[in-house]
């Protein structure tokens, strides 16, 4: 049993961001605002989206991707937070699962997903 006040600050937090509809083995482009001393930029993040999990402005994603000397980067991102700016669904993947950390053991083509044609 939640409280009403909390559901009704959360639908206004959700309400005001739009964010696509993607799932697990999307290839998705996260804009993050980063802020350095008195400067802000934005710098954009691009993996696959290996886990979607949370409720409400609870919701978070895993974003893996893959780094300079072929090691395997991941951030977890709140959907609804101030720093994302926006984000941006690149390729749809063909999976059957909703979590795929089988792919943190996996290199190279092997890690690789297939397109899902729409």
């Amino acid at each position: 049993m939640r409280n009403k006040y909390i559901d009704n600050f959360e639908n206004a937090q959700i309400s005001a961001k739009t964010i696509p509809d993607f799932r697990a083995g999307d290839t998705v482009r996260i804009a993050v605002t980063i802020k350095e001393g008195e400067k802000t930029r934005v710098q954009s993040y691009e993996g696959m989206c290996i886990a979607k999990r949370g409720t409400g402005t609870g919701k978070t994603i895993t974003v893996r991707k893959i780094g300079a000397n072929s090691i395997g980067i991941e951030r977890i991102f709140p959907i609804y937070s101030d720093s994302i700016n926006e984000i941006q669904v690149v390729r749809c993947g063909r999976v059957r699962r909703a979590k795929l950390f089988y792919l943190r053991e996996l290199k190279g083509k092997k890690a690789r997903i297939k397109e899902l044609r729409r």
